[in-house]
């Protein structure tokens, strides 16, 4: 098993950390932003197929600014995909 720990950009977050086994999602954790939903995102996801996580995420917009925490992770989750290859 993999772990990542990324900075998002734009977001109330300050930090995602996850880990990827077999291109799935395991442990999904953010440090600030919306305890409930962010908890709730991390339960969705485990065991999730990452690259699907990913593309099921990427866009998600938070009160206009363009990005929100659940973008902020697929973002996360490519960039984790494109070292591990």
């Amino acid at each position: 098993m993999k772990s990542y720990s990324y900075t998002p950009r734009g977001v109330c977050s300050k930090n995602i950390s996850f880990d990827i086994e077999d291109g799935k999602l395991h442990n999904v954790k953010f440090l600030g932003g919306c305890p409930g939903n962010l908890l709730a995102i991390g339960k969705l996801l485990e065991g999730a197929d990452a690259e699907k996580a990913a593309e099921l995420l990427k866009g998600n917009d938070c009160g206009g600014k363009g990005t929100s925490c659940a973008d902020q992770l697929s973002k996360a989750i490519i960039k984790a995909l494109s070292e591990a290859s």
